[in-house]
């Protein structure tokens, strides 16, 4: 409905002045925007909307009633524009009343005289008029104010047509100001209106004192000229006679106008009856109109001329008038059923409730409607999150990406992510864990975000609807105060508790259903058969519990955005709390898992720093474990940190450092795996090694030297790169129990560093140790009595290519190793040279020139290899050989040991080549 933006303004009337029931024209501008539009119109402080017939906008007819004042402004109020104002007023004049026993030289019309105020319509009778001033002097009207006069004379009056009539209260309010020589003038007029009266019939007879006297002679003479010619004898007396012609005229005069005359009164009956139906049209043509209107729709027409009506005849005595009323009544108690169903319809929006709660209480109907209507809408959302359950469990919703809300209403709210969101962050979450991310959505989680999809979209237009029956805004849009709006304001107040329930029952369902889904655990047997009886479940991973912590949150906070008390929305912290534990727990599993299975994708494929992707692949698992956490272990204003509960906290750093020992299990079982090696699973090595192992480099199985190097090259990066960045990201992301996860990791790698190593140098060392000794005796060869030395023998030369071998092995897999591996190698070679040595009983001559020599030449060729442990291995053996004095000896020596280096240069040179140093461990 279109509204008038400006107020109604009266800027003309014609005539401008005029007794009471003079018919008036009214100009202006805004004065309405048809009949239904106009609901007041007050000329001279009386209303005159029952005499008035609207015309235009500018222009409308009625009557003036019987005002109070003499002179007042002419008010036009409208629905569109509210109360209007007045440029001209209206002088109303007063004539003298005439009484009914009163001689007037014009006719009297004796008609009834209608109070048109807005709750009564009574006749008053003539008789009840009555002189304005019964003192006869100036009336001066008193400033005191009603209120005064009340409280200063109880129960009494200041009309002297009351009971309880007080002539000082009259004085008072009408002659204030009247000196004492009025208030005896007016004493003096009271007196003679007393004598007059008492006078009445005794003046009246002196009056007409002739005219008794004239009747009683012409009757004396009537009888006496009928005594005179006998007509007395005849037939009966005399009156008889006159009484039967009399009878007989009027038998006469009847037959000859009664057709006539009964015409005439059929007329002006129907003239009568058609004047009533034109002067009340509005109430006989009204419950025609209110079908309509209903039909329609125009709910507000219907109930403004209700209102009217009920003010004009609602205690209206006339049989007519009543029937036509008791019909009204039945229409507007069918409007007021109808009005209830569609209130009570669901789904519906909150401004459908506002408006058939208003309409219902402009209709006065028994009871409170409002709170009907939130008991319905409280009852529709408890359905409909059931209804959502027995949906998914009964197997009628189809598994799949997105989600379909059948077309209920959803209201989007702030902070509250929208289904497409939703969607795009489900898949850019698919794409980034393929490994362990499903790519069709489990039930339990679209359950999830459908059922708070649906709190969200009710239980804020509930909530609202709460306030505004508190407030009273529910039933007036203006805020105006009425005693049936404090009514409902104090019922309301009364209902606090029981609302509270209400919203408590809702977020304890709603809590229920996602503990059924998720947490079964956590209800009771009675619980179970309700919120459980979840079937054929998916196992719900680390992702998609994210998702659903997303979801409960943004319901948390759309909530909590509403004001809603948090005593009432504490359960869904609760519920938080609990998810964001278990998602923490499910994720840090699963990783577990993942990283087991990590094993099978190790391809042995080395880069240029001597590891494999087996390391990056942890380290990413792990990074990814981490940020899939951030979200469930950020700590939302009201929320607890999860991870300062101390058995929260155990728990996780127990799961932390078991994953930290499933990856070094993982490890241990590849460098000990000896059969079985998947053929696609070739050793591909750097640029670097291609000069050394051209058979490796063509695509052969790793053997079991070979990977026991390369997992020790990647424990040597776990160590120095892989288990710090964790470590910093675990303290990153406030991850508890940091130092415990960092000392465990460190050990374990270390452990088992440790034991590969121990292993690989007993593989390695021992066959090479082992050949020293028989190499040595080989021939029978005795120190006692070997000949003249000629150089190094093969034994020795044939145990440095083997530590050439192995130095090719660890440089083809990572140079880092080769200080650490052949360290220890050479201490080995050392040791057992010192230990042969020892053994030796006694040397010739040639026998400690050639044990010097290939001592010599051994712990040269080694010597960037060389540790405090071998460097002392050969020092001992050389002080158990006899030394060396003489001059010609020592320049055989020292030709032999550069004829050999220069023989084995090329050889030689791989021990030269690294400046790496020792490494010290």
């Amino acid at each position: 409905m279109s509204r008038v933006l400006q107020p109604p303004l009266v800027t003309g009337i014609s005539p401008k002045e005029g007794p009471s029931w003079t018919k008036v024209t009214i100009r202006g501008e805004n004065l309405g925007t048809g009949p239904a539009d106009l609901i007041g119109l007050s000329i001279c402080g009386h209303n005159c909307l029952l005499t008035a017939e609207w015309m235009s906008a500018s222009k409308i007819v009625c009557r003036v009633g019987p005002a109070k004042d003499d002179k007042g402004e002419i008010i036009v109020t409208t629905k569109s524009g509210g109360l209007g104002t007045s440029t001209v007023s209206f002088k109303l004049l007063r004539p003298e009343r005439i009484g009914i026993l009163d001689q007037s030289a014009v006719w009297v019309n004796e008609m009834n005289y209608y109070d048109m105020r807005a709750d009564r319509n009574k006749g008053i009778s003539p008789l009840s008029l009555r002189p304005s001033n019964p003192l006869g002097i100036e009336i001066e009207k008193g400033k005191v104010p009603q209120t005064h006069m009340d409280q200063t004379f109880p129960g009494m009056s200041g009309d002297f047509t009351n009971e309880n009539f007080s002539a000082t209260w009259y004085l008072i309010e009408n002659h204030e100001g009247s000196s004492f020589e009025q208030l005896k003038i007016a004493a003096s007029n009271l007196k003679k209106q007393s004598a007059k009266k008492n006078e009445g019939s005794l003046a009246y007879v002196k009056g007409g004192l002739s005219t008794f006297f004239e009747a009683q002679d012409a009757l004396a003479a009537i009888h006496q000229r009928l005594e005179s010619e006998g007509t007395e004898r005849v037939k009966g007396s005399m009156t008889q006679q006159l009484e039967s012609i009399l009878n007989r005229a009027s038998d006469t005069a009847d037959t000859l106008f009664q057709e006539v005359l009964g015409r005439k009164d059929k007329a002006d009956s129907t003239r009568n009856a058609l004047n009533v139906l034109q002067r009340f049209k509005f109430l006989f043509s009204l419950p025609l109109s209110i079908e309509r209107n209903i039909q329609k729709g125009d709910y507000d027409v219907v109930i403004n001329d209700y209102e009217k009506a009920k003010s004009l005849f609602g205690k209206t005595e006339v049989p007519v008038f009543k029937k036509v009323y008791d019909e009204v009544e039945t229409r507007i108690g069918a409007l007021r059923r109808l009005l209830v169903t569609k209130l009570l319809q669901t789904p519906s929006t909150l401004h459908d409730q506002k408006v058939y709660i208003r309409y219902l209480s402009d209709l006065r109907t028994p009871g409170d409607p409002a709170w009907q209507c939130i008991n319905a809408q409280h009852s529709w959302i408890l359905k409909l999150m059931l209804n959502c359950r027995n949906e998914f469990i009964s197997g009628q919703k189809v598994s799949s990406g997105t989600l379909d809300l059948e077309g209920e209403t959803c209201h989007v709210t702030p902070g509250r992510l929208s289904l497409a969101a939703s969607s795009k962050r489900r898949d850019s979450l698919q794409t980034s864990q393929h490994g362990t991310w499903d790519f069709e959505t489990p039930q339990q989680v679209q359950f999830v975000e459908k059922l708070t999809d649906v709190v969200i979209s009710q239980l804020p237009n509930f909530w609202k609807l709460w306030i505004s029956y508190v407030n009273g805004s529910l039933f007036s849009e203006t805020g105006e105060k009425s005693a049936q709006v404090e009514k409902f304001k104090r019922n309301a107040r009364q209902r606090q508790n029981d609302f509270k329930k209400m919203i408590e029952e809702v977020t304890n369902q709603l809590v229920k259903l996602i503990r059924g889904a998720l947490l079964p655990t956590t209800l009771s047997r009675e619980e179970m058969s309700s919120y459980g009886c979840w079937k054929n479940k998916t196992e719900i991973t680390g992702p998609w519990l994210t998702q659903i912590i997303h979801n409960v949150r943004s319901c948390h906070e759309a909530l909590s955005a509403m004001e809603i008390p948090n005593d009432l929305l504490q359960v869904i912290q609760d519920l938080l709390l609990e998810l964001r534990v278990h998602c923490l727990i499910v994720t840090l599993l699963h990783t577990a898992e993942d990283v087991k299975r990590l094993a099978d994708k190790e391809d042995w494929v080395v880069d240029n720093k001597g590891i494999t992707s087996l390391p990056s692949q942890f380290e990413q698992c792990m990074i990814q474990m981490l940020q899939s956490l951030s979200e469930p272990l950020e700590v939302k204003p009201g929320e607890i940190n999860v991870l300062q509960l101390d058995q929260v906290q155990d728990q996780a750093t127990e799961l932390s450092v078991s994953i930290i020992k499933v990856f070094i299990n993982c490890l241990e079982q590849l460098s000990n795996k000896t059969d079985g090696i998947n053929e696609s699973h070739k050793v591909v090595l750097g640029s670097s090694s291609s000069d050394w192992f051209n058979n490796i480099q063509g695509g052969c199985s790793p053997t079991s030297q070979q990977r026991l190097l390369i997992i020790l090259s990647n424990c040597q990066y776990l160590e120095r790169h892989t288990f710090l960045n964790l470590i910093n990201h675990f303290e990153t992301h406030s991850f508890a129990g940091a130092e415990k996860i960092a000392r465990v990791s460190m050990d374990a790698v270390r452990e088992l560093d440790h034991n590969l190593f121990e292993t690989y140098i007993e593989r390695r060392a021992d066959p090479i140790t082992g050949s020293l000794e028989p190499g040595i005796y080989n021939g029978w060869f005795d120190w006692r009595h070997c000949p003249a030395p000629t150089g190094v023998r093969n034994y020795l030369k044939e145990a440095l290519v083997n530590i050439i071998a192995v130095h090719a092995e660890v440089f083809s897999v990572s140079k880092d190793l080769v200080p650490r591996v052949l360290s220890k190698i050479v201490e080995s070679v050392a040791d057992e040279m010192c230990r042969i040595m020892q053994c030796v009983s006694s040397f010739s001559r040639n026998g400690a020139l050639q044990a010097h020599l290939e001592i010599s030449a051994l712990r040269d060729a080694l010597a960037s290899y060389l540790n405090a442990e071998s460097k002392s291995c050969f020092n001992q053996a050389l002080e158990t050989i006899p030394q060396i004095h003489s001059g010609s000896d020592k320049k055989i020596l020292e030709e032999l040991l550069n004829k050999y280096k220069s023989n084995m240069h090329l050889q030689l040179t791989c021990f030269h080549s690294s400046a790496l140093q020792p490494i010290k461990r």
